[in-house]
């Protein structure tokens, strides 16, 4: 027996297993907040690995827009006067 297999009836027994049907509920729910899913028909079946890997590009374009955000106003700061009302409101962006 594999030691894949031998971990999942370890799992198996426990009170904390999640079932199929609740596995298959959090992916639909997980597909409707991944913008590129939700144009996908609600009767139509789309894989959970495929429902994983768009969620995982669509976090990591989420970081790379708050990195390039955080970029911008970093960059209006520096030319803001630092004791202007307006780089207020810039440092509070960052908090």
């Amino acid at each position: 027996m594999s030691n894949r297999r031998t971990r999942g009836s370890r799992q198996s027994s426990g009170a904390s297993r999640i079932s199929d049907d609740q596995i298959a509920d959090l992916v639909s729910k997980l597909q409707l907040l991944i913008p590129e899913s939700r144009s996908t028909r609600s009767s139509e079946k789309v894989a959970a690995s495929k429902v994983l890997q768009e969620t995982c590009n669509y976090i990591r374009s989420l970081h790379r827009e708050v990195e390039d955000l955080s970029d911008r106003l970093s960059v209006l700061l520096e030319s803001t006067e630092s004791d202007s009302a307006q780089a207020a409101i810039i440092r509070s962006l960052f908090m």
